[in-house]
């Protein structure tokens, strides 16, 4: 215990913010160098069926897919998504060309509510795939927490 609290400690002092992994994103957590390629997702949000349909149509225009990620702030199962699952240098590669959206569904407004019962969804996390005519893998559906090993082997299957 007395070591852990010095790393926790260490962490907080190095500007960590992860009692779990006290190190992880500060200079103490390792010496090799820092890689070059991508390191999180950058989403685009869609807020509305409307929103999606033209982003999907856009995607599909350029001949990509899509990942759309539902998403909310109380979700802590989508918080781990984004931590230890798409941080990954793996997921990461798989997505590749993707077009990766993201709905936020805090405020679980009418506009929230609307597009979740338009794919019968209860609620965040899931994630639906759509291939590059814009139609949707729903054999693919993520729903619930998916490790990043898995995650990326699942992408290169959802999106051909």
């Amino acid at each position: 215990m007395l070591v852990y609290g010095i790393l926790v400690l260490a962490g907080v002092a190095a500007g960590g913010n992860d009692v779990l992994q006290p190190l992880r994103g500060t200079a103490l957590a390792s010496s090799a160098p820092a890689s070059s390629g991508p390191r999180e997702i950058h989403f685009t949000r869609i807020k509305s069926v409307t929103d999606l349909e033209q982003a999907v149509a856009k995607a599909s225009a350029q001949g990509k897919g899509v990942m759309l990620d539902f998403y909310a702030d109380w979700c802590t199962e989508c918080h781990r998504m984004e931590k230890y699952t798409f941080s990954d240098a793996a997921v990461l590669a798989a997505l590749g060309d993707t077009v990766v959206l993201q709905a936020d569904v805090t405020a679980n407004d009418d506009t929230d509510k609307a597009l979740l019962k338009h794919f019968k969804l209860h609620g965040p996390p899931s994630i639906l795939f759509f291939d590059s005519t814009g139609a949707e893998r729903s054999r693919y559906r993520v729903m619930g927490y998916m490790g990043a090993e898995e995650f990326s082997q699942h992408i290169a299957q959802a999106i051909p």
